[in-house]
């Protein structure tokens, strides 16, 4: 029974340290291909602020943070924008009037 548990604790230290040395190489691999690997990969792809579509990044517009699949839509959106920046001034004035009124 206790040689039975010996090979039993033996084989379980050898299997776990296995394990660590194949996680070791692994890692050890990884960070040697990786640098090669990062301009194998695909271009990124980012969505458009108007309808949403995902494209390249090579192909998307850039404007104000925002990516746009096309200058059609980059100007829908920030008109779009600059009316709800417009609205949104309006009301602020409202209220600040209607608390003037009120003090």
């Amino acid at each position: 029974m206790n040689l039975l548990l010996i090979r039993l604790i033996i084989f379980a230290v050898l299997f776990f340290a296995g394990l660590k040395l194949y996680r070791m190489y692994r890692e050890w691999k990884l960070d040697r291909e990786g640098p090669q690997q990062e301009g194998d990969q695909g271009n990124r792809m980012v969505r458009c602020s108007w309808c949403q579509v995902h494209l390249p990044e090579e192909d998307a517009l850039r404007e104000r943070g925002d990516w746009f699949c096309s200058g059609d839509h980059r100007d829908k959106y920030l008109a779009e924008r600059k009316e709800e920046q417009k609205e949104e001034k309006k009301e602020e004035q409202k209220e600040e009037n209607k608390q003037e009124r009120d003090d």
